[in-house]
């Protein structure tokens, strides 16, 4: 799926020692494992800062924002619970490497970017990498893509000041949403599933902090 003569027999080492540091922190899902040991983070970072790539933290990729830790995009797609073909929303492409994680779960990926700087620069990453499958979109994430709602699962990966109302409604039922919510300083990780028209349940989980998410049902511009 990715160019392998970028990614060295040293590099699939790093990402085992990855996996199994995830592991021992409690990440579980052996598919979630398995896609976390297949993408090429370092491939997602400029060449300068690729000794970072396989630390278990977050790291700066400019626009203010920053590539996930390894184990907090673990963490969401374990709670996201992907399977095959299972129609996602992506809110927040970022560096990309997220939306890579969830094509490697074989799910059909819908990512949309609020900043277009990072928008043209990730298309442009994701598909020099062969990460081909994900239709991207720049724009507003906090509403949503209403035009081709419903999605059974929908990943937001920044925080939010409360439930994006406009994501919950384009759930299908039974589907889930996995989002940080909380202020500026810390969130707590949140899964909604729909169970009717008009019923969610609600589950609260670890705190994490995230970069502010942007739009309409976020912070604002």
């Amino acid at each position: 799926m990715h160019d392998s003569a970028a990614d060295t027999y040293r590099h699939r080492g790093q990402r085992r020692a990855l996996v199994e540091e995830l592991r021992r922190k409690g990440i579980h899902d052996e598919r979630v494992l398995t896609a976390i040991g297949s993408v090429p983070r370092h491939l997602f970072f400029e060449r300068a800062f690729e000794s970072h790539a396989y630390q278990d933290k977050a790291f700066p990729i400019g626009e203010g924002q920053t590539i996930s830790q390894p184990y907090t995009v673990a963490y969401q797609s374990q709670l996201l619970d992907v399977a095959p073909r299972q129609r996602v929303l992506e809110v927040g492409t970022g560096s990309g490497y997220q939306c890579a994680v969830l094509l490697e779960l074989q799910a059909t990926v819908f990512s949309i970017e609020y900043n277009a700087v990072l928008y043209e620069r990730t298309r442009h990453r994701l598909a020099q990498l062969g990460f081909a499958g994900a239709q991207l979109f720049c724009g507003d994430g906090s509403v949503g893509l209403p035009e081709h709602a419903p999605f059974d699962r929908i990943l937001v990966t920044a925080a939010a000041p409360t439930l994006p109302r406009p994501l919950l409604r384009q759930l299908s039922v039974g589907g889930r949403l996995v989002v940080p919510v909380g202020d500026e300083h810390v969130q707590r990780m949140v899964r909604v599933t729909r169970e009717s028209a008009e019923g969610y349940a609600q589950e609260v989980f670890e705190e994490f902090r995230f970069v502010p998410l942007r739009g309409a049902a976020g912070w604002g511009e």
